[in-house]
C-alpha cells in the first residue's frame, strides 16, 4: 500500500518499501531490484503511521488483516499468485487437540474443510522436505481443481533477490508426494545453497 502510488509496478526507482517478511523481500527484490527494502515492525496501526509519516513510499501488509480491521480502502494493490507466492499454509486455521482424545477429534473433524486440508498438506510436505522455517524465504501455493492438486513452490534470497521456482501437479490422493516432488525440483535447481545461506 502507498499513499501516493497506485501499485507496485508504478513505484518510482529507489522507492523505499517496508516489509518484515524475508519471503516478501526476496520476491520484491527479484522483480524490482531498484527498490530500497527496509524492515518494518509493529502492529498494523504502527506500520500505517510510519507510512503516513513519510518513512516509506509503500509498505506491504496482509490484505486479510487490513480487511478485518476495516482498512480495506487503504489497499492499493494485491501481490497475488502466481507472481507473488504466500507463506506455506497461509490463511489456514488449525485447531490443536490433546493427543488421543477421540471424542474431541471427532468433533473437530466436522469443521475440517477437505479442499483446504489437501492443499495445506501438499504445501507443508514441500516445506518439511526443504527443512523450512520462519528464517528462510520459502513460499508455497497449492490449488485444487477436479480432484487434481497443483503446487507452486519458491525458495529465495532476500539479499540478492535470487528466486528459484518449481511446480508440479498430481492427483489429490497423495498431497505429500506432490509436496516432496516440488521440493526435489527446487533442490535440483540449487535450493540448498540458498537455504544454507541463512
Amino acid at each position: 500500500m502507498s499513499n501516493h502510488h497506485a501499485g507496485f509496478d508504478v513505484l518510482p526507482p529507489r522507492a523505499v518499501v517496508g516489509t518484515s517478511s524475508l519471503r516478501r523481500q526476496a520476491q520484491i527484490r527479484a522483480l524490482r531490484p531498484d527498490l530500497q527494502l527496509r524492515d518494518l515492525r509493529g502492529n498494523v496501526n504502527t506500520r500505517l503511521a510510519k507510512l503516513d509519516a513519510g518513512e516509506f513510499d509503500a509498505i506491504v501488509l496482509a490484505c486479510a488483516g487490513l480487511d478485518r480491521l476495516g482498512f480495506h480502502a487503504r489497499i492499493r494493490a494485491e501481490l497475488a499468485p502466481p507472481q507473488f507466492l504466500p507463506a506455506v499454509a497461509q490463511g489456514a486455521i488449525a485447531i490443536e487437540t490433546r493427543d488421543g482424545d477421540a471424542d474431541l477429534l471427532a468433533l473437530c473433524a466436522l469443521l475440517n474443510d477437505r479442499d483446504t486440508e489437501l492443499r495445506v498438506r501438499a504445501e507443508r510436505a514441500m516445506n518439511l522436505a526443504l527443512h523450512g522455517s520462519c528464517q528462510v524465504p520459502i513460499a508455497g501455493f497449492a490449488t485444487l481443481a477436479n480432484d487434481r492438486l497443483h503446487l507452486r513452490g519458491l525458495v529465495g534470497d532476500a539479499s540478492s533477490g535470487e528466486i528459484l521456482r518449481a511446480e508440479a501437479g498430481a492427483s489429490a490422493e497423495d498431497p505429500e508426494s506432490l509436496g516432496r516432488d516440488v521440493a526435489a525440483k527446487l533442490r535440483a535447481l540449487g535450493a540448498d545453497r540458498l537455504l544454507h545461506a541463512h
